[in-house]
């Protein structure tokens, strides 16, 4: 398990991955991107809410994350949803291929960041879904520390 590197970042977050799923290991991934895709993911115009990893041929892929075309690169544009190498050890994708393979686990982006030699990485989730009462126990604690504080600012 790799883990993110110090000072980054965070271009495009998928707060809904961390709501909907409980996240158990996570791999920081290079991603081979062409130019206007890295100028335009530096401006933050992506959506990585429908995206989630596969791993095929022993080569790990981020699917349907949908990078918008960048305006001042005409027609050298890049194609806005097309699938995307993601950058991992061989004993990385292992890992990763073994627990996508276990039932009710999937692969997703949690976020795409910038890292401190100006990077486009990714951190990759191996999730397993929630049911709906796990959401409801998420949202009862976040209200209970919600109301701890608001008591704490009031003294």
């Amino acid at each position: 398990m790799s883990k993110p590197s110090g000072d980054k970042k965070v271009l495009v977050a998928n707060k809904k991955a961390r709501h909907d799923y409980f996240v158990e290991d996570t791999y920081e991934a290079g991603v081979q991107l062409v130019g206007s895709e890295v100028k335009s993911l530096r401006e933050a115009h992506a959506v990585i809410s429908d995206a989630y990893v596969m791993v095929k041929n022993g080569e790990a892929f981020l699917i349907s994350m949908q990078i918008n075309e960048y305006p001042w690169a005409n027609r050298w544009n890049h194609e806005p949803k097309r699938d995307r190498k993601l950058l991992l050890h061989r004993k990385e994708i292992e890992k990763l291929a073994q627990a996508v393979d276990r039932e009710g686990y999937t692969a997703l982006p949690l976020e795409v960041y910038l890292n401190a030699d100006g990077r486009v990485k990714v951190l990759i989730g191996v999730c397993k879904g929630k049911r709906q009462y796990d959401k409801r126990q998420d949202q009862k604690r976040k209200d209970a520390a919600r109301e701890v504080e608001a008591a704490l600012r009031r003294r």
